[in-house]
Order: C-alpha cells, then sequence, then structure tokens
C-alpha cells in the first residue's frame, strides 16, 4: 500500500487534467498555455530551490558511476532506435531518449525513496545528474533542431543558459550551493510558492494534452519499446552495473529502485516547448507511471 500511496495522485491529477478539457473548462490552448507556465516558470523555480538547498559533497561515485551507466545505455538507445527501428526525425529523437531514460526522481522518486529506502541522499544524485547532464544534452540538441541552419554552434550553445530557463536556474542553484548562499525571505516565499504549482500544473498538462493529442501520434510498438527500456532495462543495467562495480546490498536497491523509476512528466513539457515528440512523450509517462507500480514492487520484492 506503501507504493500505491505515492502513485494515486499523479493518476488523480491527470485524470483531472483530461476531464477537465474534456469538459471544455480550459479552452482548446490549455496544454500549451500550462506547459510554458511549467517550463518557463513553476520547473525553473522548483530547480533552483533544489538545487541551492541541496548539499554538494559527499557523492556516492560508486552508485552513481552506476546509475548513469543505465541512463547512457537506455537513452542512447532511445534515440538511436526511434530513427533506425521507427524513422522519427532528428528533432525527435532527442525527446525519444529522454523518454526512455530520464526517471521521475521528484514527486515519485522523493516518497518513493523515503518509504523503501529510508532516505532520500541517493536520490539527490540523481536528480544533480539529470538536471545537469542529461537535460542540458537534450536541450542542446532540441536548440541545434530549432535552429534552420541545423548545425551547432559554439557561440549558440554558450548561450543556451541564458536562452533556457531550465539550465539557467540549475546553474544558479548550484553556484548558490556551492557559495552557501540564501534568498532572502521574501524571494524564497515567492519562489517557493512558483515551485510547488510545477508538479501539479505539469500533470493537469499532461491530462490535458491526452484529450487533444492525436491518436495516431504513438504507435503501441514504439510506446511498448519505450516502456521496455525505461522500466525493465534501465533498472537491470543499473543492476549488472552495481554488481560490477562491487556495491553493498543497499546501494545496490538505491541504483536499481531509482533507475526503475517511470518517464517524468518533465519531458513531456519539454517536448510540448520544442513541438516535437509531444504524443510519444505524454503516452510513455502515463504507460510508465502506471506499469512502474509493478515493475518497483517487483525489482523490492528481488533486491529488498
Amino acid at each position: 500500500m506503501t507504493l500505491i500511496s505515492a502513485f494515486v495522485p499523479i493518476w488523480i491529477l491527470t485524470a483531472v487534467g483530461y476531464a477537465a478539457c474534456r469538459q471544455g473548462l480550459l479552452g482548446e490552448a490549455a496544454a500549451a498555455v500550462l506547459g510554458r507556465f511549467v517550463f518557463h516558470l513553476a520547473m525553473p523555480s522548483a530547480l533552483f530551490l533544489t538545487l541551492s538547498r541541496m548539499p554538494l559533497s559527499g557523492f556516492a561515485a560508486r552508485s552513481m558511476l552506476a546509475f548513469g551507466v543505465s541512463t547512457a545505455a537506455v537513452v542512447g538507445a532511445g534515440w538511436l532506435g526511434s530513427s533506425r527501428l521507427f524513422g522519427r526525425g532528428r528533432g525527435e529523437r532527442p525527446v525519444w531518449g529522454m523518454v526512455a531514460g530520464y526517471v521521475n526522481s521528484a514527486n515519485l522518486g522523493i516518497p518513493i525513496a523515503t518509504q523503501v529506502l529510508g532516505d532520500v541522499s541517493f536520490l539527490a544524485e540523481v536528480v544533480l545528474w539529470q538536471v545537469l547532464v542529461v537535460t542540458p544534452m537534450v536541450l542542446v540538441a532540441l536548440d541545434r533542431h530549432r535552429n534552420p541552419a541545423g548545425r551547432v554552434r559554439i557561440r549558440r550553445i554558450a548561450s543556451l543558459p541564458a536562452r533556457n530557463p531550465v539550465i539557467l536556474a540549475s546553474l544558479l542553484g548550484v553556484a548558490c550551493s556551492a557559495a552557501g548562499l540564501r534568498l532572502p525571505s521574501a524571494a524564497d516565499a515567492s519562489l517557493t510558492l512558483l515551485a510547488g504549482a510545477a508538479v501539479p500544473t505539469a500533470l493537469v498538462a499532461l491530462g490535458a494534452s491526452l484529450h487533444h493529442a492525436s491518436p495516431s501520434g504513438a504507435e503501441p510498438a514504439a510506446l511498448a519499446a519505450i516502456t521496455a527500456l525505461k522500466l525493465v532495462a534501465q533498472p537491470v543495467i543499473a543492476y549488472a552495473a552495481g554488481l560490477a562495480l562491487h556495491l553493498s546490498a543497499p546501494q545496490l536497491l538505491a541504483v536499481v529502485v531509482c533507475a526503475g523509476l517511470p518517464t517524468a512528466q518533465n519531458t513531456f513539457i519539454i517536448a510540448q516547448e520544442y513541438g516535437v515528440g509531444e504524443a510519444v512523450a505524454n503516452r510513455a509517462v502515463v504507460m510508465t507511471t502506471t506499469l512502474s507500480l509493478a515493475t518497483l514492487a517487483a525489482a523490492v520484492a528481488l533486491l529488498g
């Protein structure tokens, strides 16, 4: 029952977004407007506060290496497989990679880590890895696709943090943590209010997008492949890497559980912002979130 309690709010808020659009309460542009609010305001606030309050010392290097290997493997498989197996264009490939390997480390990761692992220390490292390594890599590729010339330019990459609120907020958060800086109370309270809206608004936007999305936007075979990469391949690779690195039983459990978390709803928000891969992203979030209840329970039973 402890795992179920972590999943129920996600299902409810996604259903609320779907029902609200179905009843015409939010208008035709609801998913786009809510998504832009999350991408430009709420998500950067949440990332800044999370990273600015996170200590940058005492990392579990071997555990993070095992998790990083699993992420790189499935992101690469999703990225390449989208082209070679499903014929997706260059712009959509980064979204497929992110959907396959970017875990829900916030609204699902925190309660699950608390209930199953007893603490969120390793999860904090996962957040840093995804925000500072995986997200910029994907956004650089998407930014390249948006560039009419389709080329990677050093000046354009260097200016990406200034043009992308997600990367800018993450870098500022890490800088504040490293310097030991704290915001004035009024600024902190304002950002906290915005940050609190990120997860529920993203889930409502996700539900709204499911109502408007074309049924042919994500083929069953593609969705099945991404789901298998996320819920089966990633935790299995993490387990194998953990064994090779001689992790202890608690470390191995933490790595596998975090790798087995479902696709984060942030992937849909990013896909929506760049206008590519939205159908596969929203369905993958719903599918992996639904099925991960069973796969995570199995992982805990086998390793716990």
